[in-house]
């Protein structure tokens, strides 16, 4: 288990099997809010620390997660 960090809004949300799921838009108490469908735009700001989540987000928690690296977050399961 991993826990989540606001340095890890604008990463890649994947599955054990590699799967991309969205892009991380904010973390607040080791819970992730991952839009499933980000603009190029989203994106970038995402990457930035300049989104903030929204109705179309879905959350993940932290104990879901298995590994962080510089560009996503793994999750142990399949969402």
């Amino acid at each position: 288990m991993a826990t989540l960090t606001s340095e890890d809004e604008g990463k890649i949300l994947v599955d054990v099997e590699g799967e991309e799921l969205g892009v991380v838009t904010e973390v607040e108490s080791n819970t992730a809010w991952v839009d499933p469908d980000p603009g190029l735009g989203e994106a970038v700001l995402a990457a930035l620390g300049w989104s903030e989540k929204d109705e179309d987000d879905y959350t993940v928690d932290g104990d879901l997660v298995d590994t962080v690296t510089e560009g996503e977050v793994r999750v142990n399961a399949d969402l």
